[in-house]
Order: structure tokens, then sequence, then C-alpha cells
């Protein structure tokens, strides 16, 4: 006679994060999380291009320390991982 298969124990729902995409940095907003090795920054000023649109930046500060603020670069076709709050455009 065959044994009774076992239900496979389920992991616990994990708790719902925004959804990450990857955007070119000229395509971020004011608000928009930046996924980065060292953390996640929040942009506080919109992007802009040097070196004939080349290169591209955005003003960002530590989501932890609200007083730091940095300039992020990137090469102007570079894809980056960012977080949008639930309801945003884009």
């Amino acid at each position: 006679m065959a044994k009774p298969k076992r239900a496979r124990k389920k992991d616990p729902p994990a708790a719902p994060r925004p959804p990450t995409r990857r955007l070119l940095p000229m395509d971020l907003q004011v608000g928009d999380r930046i996924v980065a090795k060292t953390g996640e920054w929040e942009v506080v000023a919109r992007p802009f291009t040097t070196a004939a649109g080349k290169n591209a930046h955005v003003r960002v500060r530590q989501v932890g320390q609200r007083q730091f603020t940095d300039l992020k670069s990137w090469g102007a076709q570079e894809r980056i991982s960012v977080r949008r709050a639930p309801g945003e455009r884009g």
C-alpha cells in the first residue's frame, strides 16, 4: 500500500516592497530611491548632463542620513535600479 504524500512547508509571505525598475539616469524624478551597493539613496534634485550629454549626474541623499548629500554620476546610457512609490507614474 502506498504512503500518502507529505505536505511541504510553505515559506511565510514576504513583506510587500515597492517594485524595482531599471531606468536611464535622465528618467529619474525627485523622490525616486536608487538601490546601490552602498545603500539606498533618495533623489533630491533633477538630473543633469555634462560632456555633451554623455555623462549624467544627480544629487542624492542617503535614506538614513538626511543631512548628508552626494552627487552620483553615470554614463548617460547606463541603466540603474530605482524604486518608485506605489501610484507614481513612469
